[in-house]
């Protein structure tokens, strides 16, 4: 869990600096804490943005309704979830939430450790659908 700063939100999102839509973005990613996540599966970067659904809200509410942007999106900026879009973006986010030392990481962890859960499945107990 971090807060992003507008120099966390510029090195973040460097490819749309120069953007129309980027006051909007970075007024949003600054708004309040983000909550960062690896995920590794075969696939995962695919996976992962079909379950979010497409970038602009809009269009995920018709083509995906399902999906994590069309129930919690607001429109093509506040859309709720960011996706890697290819492996080299993924390892460069990854390094940029996870890697190198704490001291030396541009995002802080802002984690309150309170009102908290771990919940780890391992998928081999977990069988068409029951636990077991």
């Amino acid at each position: 869990m971090s807060k992003h700063s507008k120099a966390t939100a510029a090195q973040f999102y460097n490819e749309h600096v120069e953007r129309d839509f980027y006051p909007n973005l970075e007024s949003f990613i600054t708004s309040d804490v983000c909550v960062g996540m690896e995920l590794t599966a075969g696939g995962a970067i695919q996976g992962w943005r079909d379950f979010i659904g497409p970038t602009n809200t809009l269009k995920a509410k018709e083509e995906k309704p399902k999906s994590l942007r069309a129930q919690f999106g607001t429109d093509g900026t506040k859309n709720a979830v960011h996706g890697s879009d290819a492996v080299e973006s993924a390892n460069r986010e990854i390094d940029f939430f996870f890697g190198g030392e704490p001291t030396t990481r541009p995002m802080k962890t802002t984690a309150v450790l309170n009102n908290c859960t771990l919940c780890i499945i391992k998928p081999h107990i977990v069988r068409d659908g029951q636990l077991g």
